[in-house]
């Protein structure tokens, strides 16, 4: 028996749903952030179906766009951006690491809760999300369609880890890794520069729009050491080489300097933690251009839950927390170029790394040392370069890219902490259809 498909209508508040957009609409408002330059008062923006067609002053606007209908709003900002989320669909239980939920939990159970992990995050105002890892981007297909609500997923489907590496589940046998792999789960392992070859070509045939590689050892698996470096320098760059044939950009997972060396050699785009960065790394990130992304929430709001986690990852919270937040800021100093992530990925809305508090991360940025405009950019307008090739004409409100915008409260410039809840986010247009607005 066949379903037939039913077309979605985007949803006006968590208990209306609001008609389709009209092919031309415009939103008028006391301050416009446009994610790029300088933002400007009293401003208006035209949108034509999915695309931004004007931007500007008010005073400034078109005659021909006078008779619009205008949403009127305090605040206008790009969609926002999170960097670094998986959607696994689990929850992680006290006393286990988190991939032992992702082995355990049904695929469908995941896929059923990621809906409203999606849910969650684009009423946060987080329009656009790069998944590194997790059932995020074979579940997009489902929001193209409109069976569900959610961002735009751009995913490297699995992280690619060698054997015992960050990628790995330790304490199981390695043949049901494989085989748990090989039938669907969320993971690659792989050795030598073939097989890495090889990987790479399956993330994509499952349709991973960037690639990412464990660069050295984790917090959240068991036996491996933050600052090992894993794979091989020949490695690494075997999977970078094959990635840019199809133009896909290489996320590194690194925490210890030695991973961040070897993966930036390699050619990588983002060094994802960056734990131990220090002055070398920093220089050879300006010499690359490559992106920063620190996921500082995961390791804020993680300290504050030590008491969760099993004492093997209790104790590497600690030890790369302690050197994470001088790297964030000594990369910030340096103006190394930083887009921002969270590494959220539970389904548990009340858990320290649960989805739908990814506004945290920018709160962080500026705790680190960032202004709440060069926050709001890292968050905007810079984060789709973390695709390279690929990236999208969106994180900016600028004529001809995506109309994918957030109305907010009151100004987060001078209360950054604002975009901290989602409550403070009042409108969520995405392609340019509305998705969030204030209860009637």
């Amino acid at each position: 028996m066949y379903c037939t498909p039913r077309r979605h209508l985007p949803i006006r508040s968590q208990t209306a749903s609001a008609p389709e957009s009209p092919k031309l609409s415009g939103i008028k408002t006391a301050l416009l952030i446009p994610g790029r330059g300088d933002p400007i008062k009293n401003a208006a923006v035209v949108i034509h179906e999915d695309k931004i067609t004007w931007v500007g002053s008010q005073s400034s606007l078109p005659l021909k766009y006078t008779m619009l209908h205008f949403t009127e709003v305090p605040v206008l900002m790009p969609g926002l951006w999170d960097c670094h989320v998986h959607f696994f669909g689990g929850v992680m239980a006290d006393g286990q690491s988190g991939y032992e939920t992702i082995l355990t939990t049904p695929a469908a159970l995941a896929g059923a809760r990621i809906s409203t992990d999606f849910r969650r995050t684009l009423r946060a105002g987080f329009t656009s999300v790069r998944e590194v890892g997790g059932y995020g981007g074979e579940i997009f297909p489902a929001v193209q369609e409109g069976s569900i609500i959610g961002p735009n997923v751009y995913s490297s489907i699995a992280p690619i880890s060698m054997t015992g590496g960050h990628g790995d589940i330790h304490n199981l046998p390695l043949q049901t890794v494989l085989d748990a792999c090989a039938h669907g789960l969320p993971m690659a392992l792989c050795d030598g520069v073939p097989e890495c070859i090889k990987t790479v070509r399956k993330m994509i045939r499952r349709g991973a729009k960037c690639i990412k590689i464990c660069a050295s050892g984790g917090v959240m698996s068991l036996l491996d050491d933050p600052q090992d470096a894993e794979f091989s320098l020949e490695e690494l760059k075997a999977i970078v080489e094959e990635a840019a044939r199809a133009k896909r950009a290489v996320a590194a997972h690194c925490h210890g300097k030695s991973g961040i060396i070897n993966a930036l050699n390699a050619g990588v785009k983002t060094i994802e933690h960056g734990s131990y960065l220090d002055e070398e790394c920093v220089a050879l990130m300006k010499e690359k251009d490559a992106i920063f992304v620190a996921t500082a929430t995961v390791i804020e709001e993680g300290m504050k839950d030590l008491d969760h986690l099993p004492p093997i990852n209790r104790r590497k919270m600690q030890e790369t927390a302690a050197h994470s937040r001088h790297a964030y800021a000594l990369a910030i100093k340096h103006g190394v170029k930083i887009a921002l992530g969270t590494d959220l990925s539970d389904c548990d809305e009340d858990s320290w790394t649960g989805h739908g508090k990814n506004g945290k991360e920018i709160y962080y940025a500026v705790k680190a040392g960032m202004t709440p405009l060069q926050a709001i950019e890292a968050c905007t307008a810079t984060s789709p370069e973390t695709l390279g090739q690929l990236a999208p004409k969106t994180g900016q409100l600028k004529e001809g890219y995506d109309a994918d915008l957030i109305a907010v409260l009151s100004s987060p410039l001078e209360d950054i902490d604002i975009l901290s809840n989602v409550n403070n986010i009042t409108h969520v247009w995405k392609g340019g259809k509305l998705y969030k607005s204030p209860v009637a």
